[in-house]
Parts: C-alpha cells; structure tokens; sequence
C-alpha cells in the first residue's frame, strides 16, 4: 500500500509562482521503481496529465505547462514535487498527484486570479 499527501496548493495571482509537493508513505519499492505524475482537474472538466517522471528522471509536459512548470522527485525523501511559474488563469484546477498506475493523493486546490 502507498500514501500520498499532496500539499502546497493556494491562491495566488497571475504570473505568480507556486510549488506543490507530494509525500509518499508506504511501500517504499513501489515508491522508488514506479513513474510519479501530477495531474489536474479544472470545474467541469476532465482530470488531465500535467506531468511526468520516470524513476530515472525523464520527464515529459502537456504542452500547455511546457517552459513554465518543472517536475522533480527526490527517491530518499519519497516527494516528488511540481514547481509551478508564469501561473494563467487557466492553471486554476485541483492538483493530483500519482504513483505508478494505481496510487492517488487526495488533491491540493490551486487558484490563479487576475
């Protein structure tokens, strides 16, 4: 079993930065093999990937946080985190964070305002 505690989340105003991080508890094989993601999920849309991590590193962007978000992990302290800079608007959502393909956290509200 794994845990994962998402914290970081807030309003803050456009242009803005934010940094979300994910703590991890539990299986610490699982935690240190498998992909971590965060994903999001705006009102009355569909939760959608932000980003990813492999354990060795790579990552990968949806193409609208390309350049202004950066994902990091750290295997020793079981976090990964999600630095968020030039926040829009349209960043406004619930942020989840993921553990290989069964491990949810609860979600951290982010709110971008104008």
């Amino acid at each position: 079993q794994v845990q994962l505690v998402e914290s970081g989340g807030g309003l803050v105003q456009a242009g803005g930065s934010l940094t979300l991080s994910c703590a991890a508890s539990g299986n610490i094989f699982r935690i240190s093999i498998d992909a971590m993601y965060w994903y999001r999920q705006a009102p009355g849309k569909q939760r959608e990937l932000v980003a990813a991590i492999t354990s060795g590193s790579t990552t990968t962007y949806a193409d609208s946080v390309k350049g202004r978000f950066t994902i990091s992990r750290d295997n020793a302290k079981k976090m990964v985190y999600l630095q968020m800079n030039r926040l829009k608007l349209e960043d406004t959502a619930v942020y989840y964070c993921k553990l290989g393909v069964r491990y949810w956290g609860q979600g951290t509200q982010v709110t971008v305002s104008s």
